[in-house]
């Protein structure tokens, strides 16, 4: 058996798709969880109840930690340490590998490229608490506690993937007929990991015992992309003459933050886009064998 924990979301689906060529049984757990394949298990369980996700954990040789929760930085202080103890905890009670599913929030800027050895040096408060869940979890494995290990992505982008800053920017207004739309500085390489790719290397990794107590990143173009290339890309794809990008730099995403949430949520985490944001998943490439899907490939997919 292998479960998913957090199951529902676009990690979670794609995960789900290419599990069933690897394991017999997958059990989807969430608060209200569906179905992705006909033979899959349903389990209602919320992460932040431990007797829950213990229950849910039960009989699994695997458990796959992909929750999301919401963008609000005083959520995540109060609740992901909550869900990282839970799946560590009930994964130690009934001996299963834990696979958590994270992103690159820990790292703060980084001067250069992003790999599994970049230390964390987060300059944000979202950061701050990814770092303090992966140390827990990194903590556990080191001390022969639980077998597990962690894979994160860059920014995402792919078909299904509706919180994407490229499915707002891109995709929605192209298919409007209107102008894309970048934040930060179009001039400024962007990684983002297509999501079909992340949820293939979770898979993959997850069955691969070897894979186990170490670090790794999804597979993800080495293409070093900027926001204005990514946008021209999108424009020949839709067979639309290049509009142009509108920017919106970190003042118009403040403004904009007085009446959008999730974009005042969103103001910490601008570093991202001023500067050169450049992830490399070459250590899962050669691991696995399998190559990332091209931005060209990749977008095409997601604006269909």
């Amino acid at each position: 058996m292998q479960t998913i924990l957090g199951a529902g979301g676009v990690i979670g689906k794609e995960l789900s798709i290419h599990l069933p060529r690897l394991t017999a049984q997958i059990r989807q757990v969430s608060r209200n969880p569906q179905k992705v394949n006909a033979a899959d298990e349903l389990m209602k369980a919320d992460v932040l109840n431990y007797a829950e996700v213990e229950k849910a954990v039960a009989g699994s040789d695997v458990v796959y930690l992909v929750a999301g929760l919401k963008y609000e930085a005083k959520v995540w202080q109060q609740q992901w340490p909550v869900v990282m103890k839970n799946a560590i905890d009930a994964c130690k009670k009934h001996n299963s590998k834990l696979v958590f599913f994270d992103n690159v929030y820990a790292y703060g800027q980084v001067n250069g490229t992003m790999t599994e050895e970049t230390p964390f040096n987060p300059i944000s408060k979202k950061g701050e608490v990814r770092a303090k869940i992966a140390t827990h979890l990194l903590d556990e494995i080191k001390a022969g506690n639980l077998k597990g290990m962690i894979i994160r992505a860059a920014d995402f982008y792919g078909p299904g993937a509706t919180l994407s800053l490229i499915h707002s920017t891109i995709t929605e207004r192209l298919k409007a007929g209107k102008g894309a739309q970048w934040i930060g500085d179009k001039k400024k390489v962007h990684t983002f990991t297509y999501t079909p790719d992340a949820g293939k290397t979770v898979a993959l990794l997850g069955n691969s015992d070897e894979a186990y107590n170490q670090t790794w990143h999804a597979l993800t173009s080495a293409e070093k992309m900027t926001g204005e290339e990514l946008i021209r890309i999108a424009y020949e794809i839709m067979n639309m003459p290049n509009k142009g990008v509108q920017g919106m730099s970190k003042t118009g995403v403040r403004l904009l933050g007085l009446f959008i949430p999730v974009l005042r949520e969103f103001v910490e985490m601008m570093y991202q886009f001023e500067n050169d944001y450049v992830f490399d998943s070459s250590k899962a490439a050669r691991f696995l064998n399998e190559r990332a899907t091209l931005y060209k490939e990749g977008l095409r997919e997601t604006l269909k």
